[in-house]
């Protein structure tokens, strides 16, 4: 597991949106096994604390789920797999927007540069 750490946010939180990122774009299934949170920190270098504040956090929005003393695994729940994938696309659109409107390029301009832009990066 790789995540780079920015000082920006805490460390917890980037966790956290490391996991979103991977439930989102299906680099893990739901019902995987993820690891303790002992191995996190042991794989990630960051405090067995900050791991399991990220854990704890993750448990409450419902994306993972402890059953007894089994570990940890990835929520099953389609709805919040879906929840996540559109917070994901809005934050993403957000930061867009914040950073593209100063240049105040006309929209019909934008969505057909967007188009391009994206069928050209993914040979669509």
């Amino acid at each position: 597991m790789n995540v780079s750490f920015n000082k920006r946010e805490p460390v917890y939180v980037q966790v956290v949106r490391h996991f979103k990122e991977q439930i989102a774009t299906g680099n893990v299934e739901p019902g995987q096994e993820i690891p303790s949170r002992r191995e996190l920190a042991n794989q990630l270098k960051i405090n067995p604390n900050t791991a399991q504040r990220a854990y704890k956090e993750m448990e409450e929005e419902g994306l993972i789920f402890t059953e007894g003393n089994s570990p940890s695994k990835i929520t099953r729940d389609e709805k919040v797999i879906g929840m996540v994938r559109e917070e994901l696309i809005i934050q993403a659109v957000d930061s867009f927007i914040t950073s593209i409107r100063p240049i105040n390029v006309p929209i019909d301009e934008l969505v057909g540069l967007i188009k391009e832009k994206y069928k050209e990066d993914f040979n669509e």
